[in-house]
């Protein structure tokens, strides 16, 4: 599976997730979430994918200079469509393309931040990483506020993890079938 098939992955996650969140559900600010909400962290995450897909213009990225538009966080159905518009121009990406991301390491203001050559592939891989990381965060606000919501198995769990599980779970199998 490469770049591009991952994120389409974890965007049917995403997708199938925001179809069923109620508006009320996703706004409230949690205090799990120290204040935020389902809502915001789902706005963080589709920005790292609009950030990388308007820097393969300029070929330049910078996630530090999102912007961060709040009807996203506000409203599944806003957050939805900028999914699907996303992961269709994921679609149309070239893995193989150079880009470089400009890095910010401080909050003071420095007008000198590193740029580093990167590709479109591997941004991808780490916007489905940062994806996995917050749909992580997103899980534990839903399992403690919203108990009667049924969240999938899966979500918010590393594709190397799924992949260690069900390894150890054979391999416990098998050992338990040796020993009977």
């Amino acid at each position: 599976m490469n770049a591009k098939q991952g994120t389409i992955l974890i965007a049917d996650q995403m997708a199938e997730l925001l179809a069923a969140l109620k508006p009320a559900s996703f706004c409230t600010p949690l205090k799990i979430l120290h204040g935020s909400s389902i809502g915001q962290h789902f706005r963080h995450i589709l920005e790292f994918y609009t950030c990388l897909i308007e820097g393969c213009d300029s070929g330049m990225v910078n996630y530090g200079g999102r912007r961060r538009e709040q009807r996203i966080e506000e409203s599944p159905a806003a957050a939805l469509a900028v999914l699907e518009y996303t992961m269709t121009i994921v679609g149309q990406l070239d893995e193989q393309t150079t880009i470089l991301v400009e890095s910010e390491f401080s909050d003071r203001g420095s007008d000198n931040r590193p740029a580093y050559p990167s590709s479109i592939g591997r941004e991808l891989q780490y916007a489905f990483d940062h994806a996995v990381h917050h749909l992580a965060i997103i899980r534990i606000g839903l399992e403690s506020s919203f108990p009667d919501l049924v969240v999938p198995a899966n979500l918010g769990v590393a594709p190397s993890t799924l992949k260690y599980r069900k390894n150890t779970a054979h391999d416990t199998a098998l050992l338990h079938n040796t020993q009977d």
